[in-house]
């Protein structure tokens, strides 16, 4: 196995330990998890700084995979996919549960994922006659807004939080907006090349 799938397979390891982390039930076993406040304002569970804090490894590990791949011509189809559901497991994974504590609109998860069925649906048919869809500009800038977001989000939107500005809702939001703008762009770029039957 090359080096980029181990990055990847390192980031599938590092999603399910962040799941893990954020969906235990600590107080239910008997564990006392600790929390502490910020300047006397911001409440902070350390399981989301742990959360956090391994999230942003994972997102570097997203784009070191990718740099190792280009660099050494690693890249096939396996990989890619490999690298495509990790994404998926991460991003997806956090924003869900993210959602259901209380931290974001369910609305965002929702969007996303839909957002990466449709796409991913465009894919396969897009494989299937033979067309390379490869990752828009868009999505990217939306991945960058995603896990910035995200990590901010687990890391309380410290230090900007204090000051009563909202820079990870900011983010998020407009990586979902992003999120529909690239799936639009997708779906254009190949509508005259696919064979709808």
């Amino acid at each position: 196995m090359n080096l980029a799938n181990k990055l990847t397979i390192s980031r599938i390891v590092m999603t399910i330990i962040i799941l893990l982390i954020l969906l235990i039930p600590f107080e239910e076993f008997g564990f006392s998890v600790p929390t502490f406040y910020v300047m006397g304002k911001v409440l902070v569970d350390i399981r989301y700084l742990v959360a956090g804090f391994l999230f942003v490894i994972a997102c570097v590990t997203d784009y070191l995979d990718g740099t190792v791949a280009r660099k050494e011509k690693m890249t096939s189809d396996f990989g890619a996919t490999l690298d495509a559901i990790a994404d998926k497991i991460l991003v997806n994974g956090v924003l869900i549960i993210l959602a259901y504590q209380g931290f974001i609109s369910i609305i965002i998860p929702v969007i996303i994922v839909l957002r990466d069925i449709c796409v991913d649906a465009l894919r396969v048919l897009a494989a299937k006659n033979k067309v390379i869809i490869k990752a828009s500009k868009w999505g990217k800038i939306k991945t960058v807004f995603m896990m910035c977001g995200v990590s901010l989000l687990l890391f309380y939107n410290l230090p900007f939080e204090i000051w009563g500005i909202y820079i990870a809702d900011l983010f998020v939001f407009v990586a979902t907006i992003l999120s529909v703008i690239s799936a639009i762009l997708y779906f254009i770029h190949v509508k005259d090349k696919l064979k709808f039957d």
